[in-house]
């Protein structure tokens, strides 16, 4: 199966599975890139921080992202049609169907427990990135404080990842020069 092909399959199903907002893609996201080598583990916490920060929802950016570095504009055209197809198919047949869902109590439940497995899903995910991934010293502190800083004052994400941001362009600089 040619990798257009292959691309379309995987986003359509992460589409379908991904529940829980944009960062329930990552485990999807992070099995693409072990299984297809698409890309490597630095390229999704690239994509990630990337995508985190552009305006957007935060999966439809990465699968872009996903598509596109896996093949180029094409690649991002059908990764981004293929995890939106899913919850356009959904939403249009509940749509039609909206009355009988609204007091379900198997559909409520169902989304209950989907929640705690996602969340659980994120984690393992992102303790494993943390751990394969090439962090530095100064990187993990910085995360650490951000963390910690996140509980205490409970202040909007964007803020954190903007000043990561310009840590990360200020320590890329210094970097560079040699510093």
């Amino acid at each position: 199966m040619n990798t257009i092909a292959q691309l379309f399959i995987q986003f359509f199903h992460i589409g379908i599975f991904s529940f829980g907002g944009g960062y329930a893609t990552i485990p999807f996201l992070y099995d693409i890139a072990e299984r297809f080598k698409w890309y490597s583990t630095t390229d999704l916490t690239n994509m990630l921080s990337i995508s985190s920060i552009t305006p957007g929802p935060v999966g439809i950016n990465m699968a872009t992202f996903a598509g596109f570095t896996t093949a180029g504009i094409f690649g991002a055209l059908i990764a981004t049609f293929a995890i939106v197809l899913p919850s356009y198919l959904i939403v249009s047949i509940v749509y039609k169907i909206l009355d009988k869902f609204k007091t379900n109590k198997f559909v409520s439940g169902t989304i209950k427990a989907l929640k705690p497995a996602g969340c659980a899903l994120l984690s393992a995910v992102g303790l494993k990135l943390l751990f394969t991934s090439n962090l530095h010293l100064i990187g993990t502190i910085i995360l650490t404080i951000f963390i910690i800083a996140s509980f205490v004052k409970k202040l909007d994400p964007l803020f954190y990842l903007g000043i990561s941001a310009i840590i990360g362009v200020i320590l890329g600089h210094f970097h560079m020069i040699g510093i």
